[in-house]
């Protein structure tokens, strides 16, 4: 395609100056119009935009410099390049050329070959900002359109990081900046109060282990799903993580309207999800907190949720606990006393009480049972029931075990070389169901008895049903290594558990403890007997020692007596006590 001719206006008011100018530009291939005056040329020009004009000064009626300006005054025209052609020469009118809005000052008579270099020249200069402009347009368009993507960019990473990729609804991020709006709204007093729900699934994790994270994930977008069906518009569903899930619940002042929705979020949740053609079940537990003026930050109310949600968890699990600031309370005495039982072990503060086990046949002490204490610095005694769970729940329990086996052993060891008791009296320890998990444990308790030169048939493990039925065949090899050491080994709490005959049976335990809530029954009356003759009746088919525990009465040492149990503990005949005061007691060579 040939590029399109310039067309070239030439202005002056004598005819053979334009005669001559055309017939030179024609030549070049340029396209010429003439104009004989100002007016004329101010015609042509909005008739057709030219592309550069020569215009004579010097002309009758309105001269170059009036046309130049009503050009530049017209926004339309104002870019048309203009030479001005004179026979003026003075410095003076070309700085007025240049003034009224010239390019360029030809003098007159002119030089061809100048004219034509000079046309030339601007033509190119305007071809030049032509493109510029072109190019400048095409940049801010592109600029724009770049702008636009990157803000669709922007957007899309903004979605990503408030939300969860797997279920879409907003993450953690996005809630906890949520509760922050909320909480700063009710402050201002621009809201009604609001209340947080915190919901976790009980045992998800034998879904993804039993069947796949694949189904896990499919899970936790059906749970979303299900809850979000039944929330009003304005509240605000968020998946926190893992099998977390909270709800900002808008516009409520008082728990009744939170209670319904907790209990047709147990609702929809008890019915059964079908996943990849299974039928799974899932519970919830959930925490509930209110809003109140003591807020300030969100992470304390989202605490005070998850507080309420794993009470609501401990109270049996598929059910909702409303957060009472009490439990902070507790929550915050709870982790003071993690602290303190981590620095207790380094401390030494934890140490063994021992109390006697009697043989009801001869009224003398026949083994001690160890038991941990804590002697608490500022709380005094802590009683275990504080703190052995607590243990079991940091994963310390198998070192608080090992640590009152190795002062069991050797205080025993010492007492029968001080000639308080012989081989004949034993050492019962408890193993927690985590020490069964160790790997090292028959190699620990070996050193142990290695290291303290105690006759290993004096010393007596005790363990509870759990322990074995939770770990069936490490138990059975665990407990028969023991057996083979003639180490004694004790079945505790009996009747409480599984109880089980068939693992009885089949595991080499010596005695079995009779529960004391079975003893605390006997009230001398045949009528409140219980279990406890069947479990004589059972220890005696096994050839197995009954102990039973937790006497405190005559009458019920007179009944177990009279059943023919072997043995028995509780605070009619001691209560736990510290080795010194232990000493004195079996120095003293009591009989009952």
């Amino acid at each position: 395609m040939d590029t399109p001719k310039a067309d070239i206006l030439v202005v002056d008011d004598k005819p053979e100056n334009l005669h001559l100018l055309s017939e030179i530009l024609m030549l070049e291939g340029y396209n010429v119009r003439k104009a004989v005056n100002g007016k004329m040329a101010l015609m042509a020009v909005k008739t057709v935009q030219p592309d550069l004009i020569l215009l004579d000064i010097m002309m009758p009626g309105m001269d170059g410099y009036q046309v130049c300006k009503e050009l530049k005054n017209n926004q339309t025209l104002a870019k048309v390049p203009v030479i001005f052609l004179s026979a003026l020469n003075d410095v003076f009118d070309k700085v007025k050329a240049f003034g009224a809005g010239g390019v360029d000052y030809i003098t007159k008579p002119f030089q061809m070959e100048e004219v034509l270099v000079r046309v030339q020249n601007h033509l190119m200069l305007k071809e030049a900002e032509k493109k510029i402009l072109e190019l400048n347009t095409e940049l801010e368009a592109r600029v724009k359109e770049r702008t636009q993507q990157l803000q669709i960019a922007n957007y899309k990473l903004l979605e990503m990081a408030l939300h969860d990729p797997l279920t879409k609804l907003p993450n953690r991020a996005l809630f906890m900046d949520k509760i922050s709006l909320v909480i700063k709204s009710v402050k201002e007093g621009n809201n009604h109060g609001f209340a947080v729900l915190f919901m976790d699934c009980d045992r998800f994790k034998v879904v993804n282990d039993s069947l796949g994270h694949t189904v896990g994930d499919e899970l936790l977008i059906a749970i979303g799903d299900r809850i979000q069906k039944i929330l009003k518009n304005n509240d605000l569903l968020s998946r926190l993580g893992g099998d977390e899930f909270a709800i900002i619940v808008h516009d409520v002042n008082e728990i009744e309207p939170v209670r319904n929705l907790a209990d047709s979020i147990l609702e929809v949740m008890s019915c059964p999800f079908q996943i990849y053609s299974r039928e799974i079940f899932i519970n919830m537990s959930i925490g509930v907190v209110l809003s109140n003026s003591n807020y300030e930050q969100p992470e304390h109310l989202l605490r005070d949720a998850d507080t309420a949600m794993y009470r609501a968890k401990a109270l049996g699990r598929g059910q909702y606990h409303i957060f009472d600031p009490a439990m902070h309370k507790e929550a915050l005495d709870l982790l003071g006393l993690e602290t303190d039982l981590r620095r207790a072990i380094e401390n030494q503060e934890l140490i063994p009480y021992y109390q006697p086990i009697i043989n009801l046949e001869t009224g003398k002490i026949s083994s001690m049972e160890a038991l941990v204490r804590w002697q608490h610095p500022q709380r005094g005694l802590v009683p275990p029931g504080m703190f052995i769970p607590l243990a079991e729940e940091m994963g310390i329990i198998t070192t608080i075990g090992t640590l009152m086996l190795v002062e069991a052993c050797h205080q025993l060891k010492n007492w029968q070389e001080q000639k308080l008791v012989d081989e004949s009296v034993s050492m019962s320890v408890n193993l927690s169901v985590r020490q069964f998990t160790q790997a090292d444990l028959i190699a620990t308790v070996d050193d142990i008895l290695a290291e303290s030169g105690l006759n290993p048939k004096c010393l007596r493990l005790e363990m509870t049903e759990s322990a074995i039925v939770e770990n069936t065949q490490t138990a059975r090899t665990i407990l028969t290594q023991f057996r083979d050491r003639h180490i004694g080994l004790s079945l505790d709490d009996f009747g409480t558990g599984y109880s089980s005959l068939s693992y009885l049976h089949a595991f080499p335990v010596d005695t079995i403890k009779i529960d004391k809530s079975f003893v605390s029954l006997l009230d001398g009356t045949p009528e409140n007997l219980g279990l406890i003759p069947a479990i004589i009746g059972i220890s005696k088919t096994l050839n197995m020692v009954a102990v039973a525990e937790g006497i405190e009465t005559a009458e019920q040492l007179a009944q177990l007596r009279e059943l023919e149990c072997n043995s028995g503990q509780g605070y009619f005949f001691s209560r736990p006590l510290p080795a010194t005061q232990m000493a004195e007691l079996l120095a003293s060579n009591p009989q009952w």
